[in-house]
């Protein structure tokens, strides 16, 4: 009788060898959790996967001596052993018996094995987990990345968050599988010609969970029923945001929300950005500037305008609140060296916001001096969070050192304001933050692709940067319109960048107007002493009357999307359904809008084409196979499968309605 290798156990499929626990267990249907661990059992984190999956399909499991499966409706698990290395292979198939993928093998006197644990001081792994690369693969998701590239193949791409790129480690194949690196471990995930490759540098265990579908809307929907939706986005998340660095005093901010309340425009959300505080970990109005907030919110509320304030996780050496949170032990610490992770505008800490005690003390500070004053929404920025040096193996949060745990940072950040938004009574919360992680779409995460210049390269990205963050499961995403550096109000170049990026906004799950506009000028207190500057204005009526009467258009026609909006957010909130859609995610059976990537579905009905070069007047459109397709501009109707080129000029951005769909719209902007 031969040696056993492989073991049931409660419903999951188990093998052990040299040390090693490898764990395969349904989770939720048509899909795999799968773990390993050297000397020990697989621990039961749950850092972006609900702790209670869906019911899992139809479930099968047959343990033999040299092979094993393990099946969950439409996805298979083949194991085999190896005897000549004492090793265990994976191999994974959907219900036609495909090939979706499979563990790379040893490749005989290299010992290049698929699953390599390399010990570090203290008990973690340099973890590395090598799959084959399928020549004819493409690879979407993975968060927000400042590239012109929509298919990831043959892409580098870091496992850690900046400024500007979200690392959220979620990806959709074309060979019909999702997959979720359940890691939040600093790395790198591969997507090479020869070897996938996705490396943790410090881990406990290794953990990733796949999923097998016939569409990407099932993958999609399956990936969210494991990791959670959003919820359902509030009316004023639907129309339009005003922003600008910075509105530095109570009277100034009124004035703006006053004058589009006398020209007429639709507002939804005025926004005040940083340093309306004393010092950086305040928590608090400057009562110099803004003397009386409640009157405030009072007055924009009464205008049906509601107000966000920034809350940065800093806290300065010098504010009243570092010496408490310091003696509690609610700060990131630094490893070595003088305990400083910023100096921007001083020397400053962060608070560890993996640390419930951390988050709650923060929350009770904002409660105290923001939401009992009639704020509702909040701008978690720098939730990276963005450290002077990305030195990970120097700092260590409540959860463990940087390199095991850093990426969950954003998440948890988020989460801290959600549930204390949540135990007030409020509903369907919304916060904009600058960074995600999967699972952060739960605690109500709106991300923007933060500090980008306004340049035309920057705004091609954009397109890019929405579609896979919105496939990487985080259907609330926008960006600055105008981008948020070195834009001047009275340059002609960037006055055409900015109706641009206007218009995209418009199509955008959030249209925000944000932007540092040139040239700033330096506010100081009553004292003397200064403090940040404050840009050049940024409202639609600052960039001269053509623009003007440009952007007031796609305000207006925000405003007429509005329930057709209400109806795309409800699909994001139950089902997970991307807001920015892929062109292969609402027709997958045409190859060509799996190579389309710079313009994409606006939910199910629209079709749009951003002009993203200077001067342009006219852009190629690739309309899929399946459907009639209606300009939105002037009617034309088009047979879809073709290119068509189409008039573009400077206050007209391309949309096109599927099978003629909200006939109604046709003509208005």
């Amino acid at each position: 009788m031969g040696k056993k290798r492989f073991f049931e156990e409660e419903g999951r499929l188990v093998w052990r060898g040299n040390g090693e626990v490898l764990v395969l267990e349904p989770w939720g249907r048509n899909s795999l959790r799968v773990r390993s661990r050297m000397k020990g059992e697989v621990i039961p984190s749950h850092y972006a996967l609900l702790p209670e999956p869906p019911e899992p399909s139809e479930v099968q499991i047959e343990a033999g001596e040299q092979k094993a499966f393990i099946s969950n409706g439409k996805l298979r698990a083949e194991l085999d052993y190896g005897e000549w290395f004492h090793n265990c292979r994976i191999h994974f198939y959907n219900h036609t018996g495909k090939l979706l993928l499979e563990e790379a093998y040893h490749y005989g006197g290299l010992k290049k094995f698929a699953r390599g644990f390399t010990p570090l001081p203290g008990g973690d792994h340099r973890l590395e987990v090598n799959f084959e690369a399928p020549a004819d693969e493409k690879l979407f998701g993975m968060g927000q990345y400042q590239q012109e590239y929509l298919d990831l193949k043959h892409s580098i791409v870091e496992l850690s968050q900046r400024n500007t790129q979200a690392s959220v480690p979620f990806l959709l194949s074309s060979r019909g599988y999702g997959f979720l690196w359940h890691n939040p471990a600093v790395g790198k995930a591969v997507f090479g010609k020869n070897f996938t490759q996705w490396q943790a540098e410090a881990s406990e265990q290794m953990d990733y969970w796949i999923t097998a579908g016939d569409t990407p809307a099932e993958i999609e929907e399956a990936y969210a029923s494991v990791v959670g939706t959003a919820p359902m986005m509030p009316e004023y998340g639907l129309g339009f945001w005003q922003c600008r660095l910075r509105y530095w005093n109570q009277e100034q901010l009124l004035e703006v929300a006053r004058e589009y309340k006398r020209r007429g425009i639709p507002l939804d959300v005025i926004v005040l950005d940083f340093f309306h505080w004393p010092k950086m970990g305040d928590f608090r109005f400057e009562e110099e500037f803004f003397p009386d907030p409640r009157a405030m919110v009072k007055e924009l509320q009464e205008m049906g305008i509601r107000l966000m304030v920034s809350v940065w996780p800093q806290i300065a050496l010098t504010s009243e609140n570092y010496e408490e949170m310091r003696q509690l032990g609610l700060l990131v610490r630094v490893e070595r060296g003088a305990q400083v992770c910023m100096q921007f505008p001083e020397d400053s800490v962060f608070f560890d916001a993996t640390n419930p005690r951390a988050r709650e003390y923060v929350w009770q500070k904002c409660k105290q001096s923001y939401y009992d004053k009639g704020v509702r929404i909040f701008w978690l920025d720098e939730a990276e969070p963005e450290y002077g040096v990305f030195d990970f193996d120097n700092y260590r949060y409540e959860l463990g050192p940087a390199q095991r745990v850093s990426n969950l940072y954003p998440q948890l950040y988020s989460r801290g304001f959600y549930e204390g938004m949540q135990r007030e009574g409020q509903e369907n919360i919304v916060n904009l933050v600058r960074c995600v992680w999967a699972g952060s779409q739960r605690y109500g995460a709106l991300v923007w692709s933060g500090d980008i210049y306004s340049t035309w390269t920057d705004f091609r990205r954009q397109i890019c940067a929405g579609i896979n963050i919105s496939l990487a499961g985080i259907p609330w995403w926008t960006t600055d319109i105008g981008g948020f550096s070195d834009g001047d109000p009275q340059d002609p170049g960037f006055r055409e960048l900015l109706v641009r990026w206007f218009q995209f906004g418009a199509f955008c799950p959030v249209m925000r107007l944000h932007g540092d506009r040139m040239p700033a000028r330096m506010i100081y207190r009553k004292d003397g002493t200064p403090t940040m500057h404050t840009g050049a204005d940024n409202e639609i009526w600052s960039f001269g009357e053509p623009v003007y009467e440009i952007l007031k258009r796609y305000v207006f026609f925000r405003e007429t999307m509005r329930p057709y909006l209400r109806k795309v957010m409800r699909e994001a909130h139950e089902k997970g359904t991307p807001v920015m859609r892929a062109m292969f995610y609402e027709f997958p059976e045409d190859l060509k809008c799996w190579e389309t990537e710079d313009q994409y579905c606006f939910g199910p009905d629209l079709l749009v084409a951003p002009v993203t070069s200077p001067g342009a007047v006219s852009r190629k459109v690739y309309l899929p196979e399946g459907a009639r397709w209606v300009s939105l501009h002037n009617g034309d109707s088009y047979s879809g499968g073709q290119t068509v080129e189409v008039n573009a000029p400077l206050e007209s951005i391309p949309v096109f309605l599927r099978d003629g769909a909200h006939s109604e719209w046709i003509g208005k902007i």
